[in-house]
């Protein structure tokens, strides 16, 4: 399934991460403060400096988390992403 994303938002594959502490337990993402990763699957006509294949930083709570073919992608607001990964 093919999604296209309208005006300023961002489609975003998401990726949740795990850690580990040095006893071996797993902390989740819910339990954590930091900014969320993803990478950018597909951009809105409006979106200016964020391209297909960016590896973006954003906060938590930001967007709207969906599920196509069993895969969790966010749709996000340009102004939303805090940062691109280099």
């Amino acid at each position: 399934m093919e999604f296209k994303p309208l005006k300023d938002r961002v489609f975003v594959k998401y990726s949740e991460s795990e850690e580990k502490t040095a006893g071996g337990l797993i902390i989740p993402d819910a339990a954590k403060e930091k900014p969320q990763r993803g990478t950018v699957e597909a951009v809105g006509g409006d979106v200016k400096e964020i391209k297909k294949g960016d590896v973006v930083l954003f906060d938590r709570y930001s967007g709207s988390k969906i599920k196509l073919d069993n895969v969790e992608f966010l749709i996000i607001k340009e102004e939303d992403i805090l940062g691109i990964l280099s």
